[in-house]
């Protein structure tokens, strides 16, 4: 047993030297990141940190971590609110408990990258990355939109988040507190894609068109496509994609990080690096 162990952080050391190689090396990087990569930072939705910020609701409503209180059904926008307002919070303008996005940054700073991203809690912005080289793709848990929708437009939430945190009472938000289109006056909902109804306004559409001219500039290129806690949720965002373009270029790389889900298909096994380990542990060594 001890053997295997020892031969297996060999092999993760040889594979930690081949992506530091890559990183330093590689004419482009792009970054593809998943839930994994958050999670990883200590965004977590359940155990502890569920615990600190949701026990009322909890021992009220009888669910046990963050995703499933989203799917609850409250009787009514106040409670609904109450516990959307809470979960924007602690999810989007409260800072991840690690610093796994400010050690990726350090690696690719001063580096030609792009992110594109399932993820909606803004962390890489937070965390110093450029938002011109970001893509977004399934929203943001700061911008609201309309439900209906009657518009094709997204509104900032920070300070209507703020007011609802502070001003609720026994898991309910005041009446006159729940947020309302300017427009129609239906009430408003997270900017997230989950139907027909999610709103792509006029920043995810340039956002979308930075990503395509990134990659089409970097065509035949060596680049470095690393993906960062992907799972197979919406594989055809960026998991598919990142393996086709491998296919196509014989000098692009493709690393996967992820924690028990870090693998590739048997045709760009020689174009691969796949690190089945805790993201935070292997950025903290690839900075060292």
């Amino acid at each position: 047993m001890l053997l295997q162990l020892k031969d297996k952080k060999i092999i993760e050391n040889k594979k930690i030297t081949q992506l530091k190689y890559e990183l330093k090396n590689a004419d482009a990087i792009v970054i593809g990141a998943g839930a994994g990569l958050s999670a990883s930072a200590g965004f977590t939705y359940h155990g502890e940190r569920f615990k600190k910020y949701f026990s009322d609701f909890e021992e009220k409503y009888g669910f046990h971590d963050m995703y499933l209180g989203g799917f609850y059904p409250y009787q009514t926008l106040e409670e609904y609110w109450a516990y959307w307002s809470r979960y924007i919070y602690v999810n989007r303008y409260m800072n991840t408990p690690k610093s796994t996005y400010q050690d990726l940054f350090n690696i690719v700073k001063n580096k030609n990258y792009f992110v594109i991203t399932t993820n909606v809690d803004h962390c890489f912005q937070k965390s110093g990355f450029d938002k011109k080289r970001i893509f977004y793709t399934q929203g943001d848990y700061g911008l609201f939109q309309c439900s209906e929708p009657c518009c094709n437009k997204t509104f900032e939430n920070k300070d209507m988040i703020i007011d609802m945190i502070e001003h609720q009472h026994n898991m309910k938000i005041p009446y006159n507190m729940i947020p309302k289109c300017p427009y129609c006056g239906k009430p408003l909902t997270m900017n997230l894609r989950a139907d027909d109804k999610f709103v792509q306004e006029e920043g995810w559409y340039n956002a979308a068109e930075r990503y395509q001219n990134f990659l089409q500039q970097q065509q035949n290129k060596h680049i470095l496509y690393l993906e960062l806690g992907v799972g197979y949720n919406t594989p055809i965002i960026i998991k598919y994609p990142f393996w086709q373009m491998t296919v196509k270029n014989t000098k692009a790389i493709y690393a996967c990080v992820n924690y028990g889900e870090a693998s590739c298909p048997h045709n760009i096994e020689k174009q691969s690096i796949c690190i089945n380990n805790d993201i935070s542990k292997i950025l903290k060594e690839l900075n060292g």
